[in-house]
């Protein structure tokens, strides 16, 4: 029994990946971890867990004996670390808000097909209940019906009557 040839360049295959040097990233898992760090440094526990790792900084840099320190008075390191943060979080933080402006426009999207919606199906149940209240102006009711049998009745009396 021959085996068939597979051809390789065939829809039924992927094509195999191709080694670049450009590095490969999924925007949207990246842009996620961008939320939740935008959103962790907007936290309280982040200003203390600042606040705490400068406080040790600068603590153990100006009261440690100097073959312990590693950053000297003007704390050079430190800044340079704070402003590496600094950087960093920015790009993140304006990354999270377009995401959420992106939302914003969908979500502001779909509330306004909605709203339309509702508007033509308010238009049409009042376009209803107008015909309905016109159909109702035409239907016969109790009181008319009552009185044109009382009508008719009187007038079957009245010709019983004029017979001799």
């Amino acid at each position: 029994m021959a085996k068939a040839k597979i051809n390789k360049n065939s829809l039924e295959f992927p094509r195999e990946s191709r080694r670049t040097l450009k590095p490969s990233y999924d925007p949207e898992t990246f842009g996620r971890w961008s939320e939740r760090f935008a959103r962790f440094l907007g936290t309280s526990r982040f200003l203390v867990y600042m606040t705490t790792f400068v406080l040790f900084w600068v603590t153990w840099n100006s009261l440690a004996p100097d073959n312990l320190k590693f950053d000297n008075y003007p704390f050079i390191f430190l800044t340079l670390i704070l402003s590496l943060q600094a950087s960093y979080a920015a790009p993140l933080i304006l990354l999270a808000q377009n995401r959420q402006t992106d939302r914003d426009r969908v979500q502001n999207k779909e509330d306004r097909e909605r709203n339309e919606q509702n508007l033509a199906d308010t238009e049409y149940l009042t376009r209803e209940l107008a015909s309905l209240r016109t159909a109702i102006g035409e239907v016969t009711t109790r009181e008319y019906l009552h009185g044109e049998i009382a009508d008719a009745i009187e007038e079957i009396v009245q010709k019983i009557n004029k017979k001799p």
